[in-house]
């Protein structure tokens, strides 16, 4: 590492992170598509010079990695405008439509980008898709994006004024593209009610996989469950629970077979640092604590 230059450093930093999310990395020369699910091919030739990474899954090109020196993370953005020129360009010995999965990482920095949404944009990604999420993610016909303009108009039939107006505005601020979003509303204006009646149609409607509900304190957490378990779903004439599962996090095991999951901020936290966590420092609201400036913490692949 001494002698290495901040170009081959970074690209040992990715390296490692590839091989950690489940890739095959493979020299160009020295190319074998079938040794497993996902291939990614340092230095593979297109038609406008060789792309740092090209990733493969099941032995089709599916996406590219641009990688820049650490010292270029400040404005990776900027090289977006490359990075999408490889993926649109045509890969050596191969006939290939324009990839949908780019990447700019500095191996501490990464953004990534599908250009199959409807308005593609990059977002920062603290490693790299597994194989098998893109193999799945092929297998779609729309991306989750694409899917939130299949929301239909909202029902309104019991529900208030305030719930109407703030599920309506927050279905049209994702179709606008919008990541982020704020709910205000009064107490006891029913807004966990509010929350439930826009996840269900995030479910329905848009197939969303997972959906974390986070609380302050194990007891709002536990009164959140409660209300998942007694909301009828009005479209469907169910409850939610005979849909979709939901679970509340207790440890640090988290099941693969629920919707929807319910934690407390500390759990949460725990989890990303990879650590236990006693339920009883789950009472106490953290935003009462006295606050100490901590390092950023790693977070551990999940």
């Amino acid at each position: 590492m001494l002698n290495q230059n901040p170009e081959q450093i970074s690209r040992d930093n990715i390296d490692k992170q590839l091989v950690d999310c489940g890739w095959i990395i493979q020299d160009k020369k020295k190319t074998n598509l079938a040794a497993g699910l996902g291939v990614a091919i340092r230095e593979y030739q297109t038609d406008i010079g060789p792309a740092d990474y090209v990733l493969f899954v099941d032995k089709k090109a599916v996406g590219i990695i641009e990688a820049k020196r650490e010292e270029e993370g400040i404005h990776l953005t900027s090289v977006e405008e490359q990075s999408s020129q490889y993926a649109n360009a045509k890969l050596r010995l191969l006939n290939n439509d324009p990839l949908p999965f780019v990447y700019e990482s500095t191996g501490e920095i990464t953004r990534f980008t599908d250009y199959r949404d409807p308005k593609p944009r990059s977002r920062n990604v603290f490693t790299f898709h597994r194989p098998e999420t893109f193999l799945q993610w092929s297998k779609e016909s729309k991306t989750l994006r694409a899917r939130l303009y299949d929301i239909p108009m909202l029902p309104v039939d019991g529900l208030r004024d305030c719930q109407i107006t703030a599920i309506t505005n927050l279905e049209k601020s994702f179709k606008d593209q919008r990541p982020k979003a704020l709910i205000q509303m009064a107490t006891g204006s029913g807004k966990t009610f509010t929350a439930i009646s826009f996840i269900y149609r995030l479910l329905k409607y848009s197939k969303a996989k997972r959906i974390l509900f986070l609380v302050d304190t194990k007891n709002l957490g536990e009164q959140a469950e409660g209300e998942f378990r007694s909301y009828t779903a009005s479209e469907d004439n169910c409850l939610f629970t005979e849909l979709y599962g939901v679970t509340r996090l207790s440890s640090s095991f988290i099941p693969n077979d629920s919707q929807v999951y319910i934690s407390t901020i500390q759990r949460m936290y725990s989890i990303l640092k990879e650590t236990e966590l006693d339920e009883s420092a789950e009472e106490e609201n953290p935003n009462e604590l006295r606050f100490e400036p901590k390092e950023p913490v790693p977070v551990g692949y999940n």
